[in-house]
């Protein structure tokens, strides 16, 4: 029987105690408002650098999208480098994309200092075409090696379907420094490495008000109430009312993920790497070889639906059989959905809301390596080491339409779908 999400998060998180509420009055330097991936990640820069933090989690740590994801993790943005030009202008947006790059790093270089010897890192991603597209392909793996020195691959037709036996995929870019891993585990390590170094962590404590005028700001719990000089909104999908202004500019997309059942030789018939795999359709699929081969994480579709559809599990096998028809019959052991933030610009939104206030969240559709960029230079402004999140100032707090945007990115979703399937078909009648 299919479990959901829950049960996913409850049984591929590692054994730990819940840990407490905020009671009573807690002073500190900057309270962090969720415990993600961007929270964690400020967090744990702050703490490095000697500020006294607390994270207040709603749920529990990685509980949203951050534990939820497909664990990828390589450069770049949700749009591409020319739209962001057009809205930063060519040399912000070269800096913008050296520093997705440095998020990657960031990451990588977290998983070796937290010393999570249970979560090691696969490499290579293959960004593969369901039509026909050698020359962009070449053109894309030029300007990455012109423009910023980095090294990609481009691998043709045979070359791709001699490791994807699929008749769908045409040629890829393959990225041997992207890699993938449990982001779940990643969050929790996190945690610990903050926890070890002083920060305060408390659970089950959604913020139920907010005093963000004076020198001191104040949170407000069921609880207990915390005081600090900065304070930082990390709250992604789940982005609640306490702040209007945040939950406004963001539209909360469902993704969704399944997990198979054990067929460690039936998968290996069809997909002969360990790398992580996604296709250039608009909120295409994406997959990796998990649990040392045995079973699939497939991921894909998006929706404005913040309930989970009840087929679930159906809609995602049905996707993934289309691509590898072999694997018709192989079940499903879990399949889940998380919110992810968007905003209508497709950038992170980064940056001070007000002073000592600041927001860090709309990472959906990014890789986890925007989360690590967002906390790092959010940290660095309260530091004052740098001001590099003014880079992010032209993607700013836009109200992204309420329930008309909703719709509006819904339907814009099925029209890109309608196109990507138009390219497909016309790509096998050439054959």
């Amino acid at each position: 029987m299919t479990e959901y999400i829950d049960s996913y998060y409850s049984r591929t998180r590692r054994p730990s105690s819940l840990r407490p509420r905020l009671t009573g009055v807690v002073d500190v330097d900057v309270a962090i408002v969720g415990g993600g991936l961007a929270g964690l990640t400020a967090a744990i820069e702050l703490v490095r650098a000697g500020r006294s933090v607390a994270i207040l989690e709603a749920q529990r740590i990685g509980w949203g999208a951050s534990g939820r994801n497909g664990g990828f993790v390589g450069p770049g943005y949700a749009t591409s480098l020319s739209h962001i030009a057009l809205m930063a202008g060519r040399e912000a947006a070269h800096e913008l994309y050296r520093l997705s790059i440095e998020g990657v790093r960031i990451v990588e270089d977290s998983l070796s200092a937290l010393g999570s010897t249970d979560n090691v890192a696969t490499y290579g991603k293959l960004s593969v075409m369901r039509h026909a597209a050698a020359p962009a392909l070449k053109a894309r793996q030029e300007q990455m090696a012109r423009d910023f020195g980095y090294a990609l691959e481009l691998r043709d037709r045979e070359q791709v379907r001699g490791v994807l036996r699929s008749t769908k995929y045409h040629e890829a870019l393959f990225d041997p420094q992207a890699f993938h891993f449990h982001p779940l585990d990643y969050a929790l390590s996190l945690a610990s490495g903050c926890e070890a170094l002083g920060a305060r962590i408390f659970e089950g404590s959604p913020v139920t008000g907010a005093d963000l005028d004076g020198a001191t700001k104040v949170l407000q719990t069921s609880g207990g109430r915390i005081q600090a000089r900065d304070v930082v909104f990390a709250t992604g999908g789940y982005t609640g009312d306490v702040s209007p202004r945040l939950r406004r500019a963001m539209l909360p997309i469902a993704t969704y993920v399944l997990l198979t059942e054990p067929a460690p030789e039936r998968i290996a018939e069809v997909i002969g790497v360990p790398y992580a795999i996604s296709d250039n359709r608009r909120a295409g699929d994406y997959y990796r070889i998990v649990d040392g081969g045995r079973r699939l994480l497939w991921g894909g579709r998006i929706t404005t639906r913040t309930s989970e559809p009840a087929r679930l599990a159906e809609m995602l096998r049905a996707t993934m059989v289309s691509t590898y028809p072999s694997l018709a019959g192989i079940g499903v052991d879990a399949a889940w959905s998380g919110l992810m933030a968007y905003a209508r610009h497709l950038m992170p939104m980064i940056g001070q809301t007000t002073p000592n206030v600041w927001h860090c969240f709309g990472f959906g559709g990014h890789g986890l390596n925007t989360t690590a960029v967002g906390g790092r230079v959010v940290a660095e402004g309260i530091l004052g080491a740098s001001d590099r999140y003014k880079l992010f100032a032209p993607f700013g707090l836009n109200w992204a339409g309420g329930p008309v945007g909703a719709a509006v990115a819904q339907m814009t979703y099925w029209t890109y779908q309608a196109m990507d399937f138009a390219k497909e078909i016309r790509a096998a009648r050439a054959g």
